[in-house]
């Protein structure tokens, strides 16, 4: 299998914010290398969740829209003796944010016929008073944590 080098070492913080989570869902967001694209996006929803919530920083409110997105557990498939079972397990930090993310993403990209950078913005405003898409799927994986924590001793 050959190297593969993380990004994290090369991620740089996004120009406006100076934030290393905002450079890396900049990342996330680009399609075909734009990254200029991707960015202008990101930061036209800045402005309009800045216009919607007035209580904070923009870059908080997306900071707290993440962590609110974050699953803290979620099942994983092991198989045992023949059957396959769902076990409950921690989820380390780098994919609690990268599941965090692509939630999102996917979140905004489902929903149809506006910009994107609206989409996002309306998603991000959500997550941060802990409602929408991203966040309804957070609530969908503890609950199956939770209704499989009978297999957690399977966790090893």
């Amino acid at each position: 299998m050959g190297k593969i080098t993380s990004s994290r070492e090369q991620l740089t913080p996004d120009p406006r914010y100076g934030s290393l989570l905002a450079s890396k869902f900049i990342n996330c967001l680009m399609f075909d290398g734009k990254k200029s694209v991707a960015q202008g996006v990101f930061y036209r929803a800045m402005e309009i969740v800045a216009q919607k919530v007035t209580d904070a920083e923009p870059i908080e409110i997306f900071n707290r829209a993440i962590e609110n997105i974050k699953p803290a557990v979620e099942v994983r498939s092991k198989r045992v003796g023949g059957a396959a079972y769902q076990v409950p397990m921690q989820v380390n930090r780098n994919r609690q944010q990268s599941l965090g993310i692509r939630w999102m993403l996917q979140a905004v990209r489902e929903k149809k016929g506006r910009a994107t950078h609206e989409k996002l913005a309306e998603e991000i405003v959500a997550a941060y008073k802990r409602e929408g898409a991203a966040v309804t799927k957070r609530d969908n994986v503890h609950r199956m944590a939770d209704a499989n924590k009978a297999f957690a001793h399977f966790a090893w």
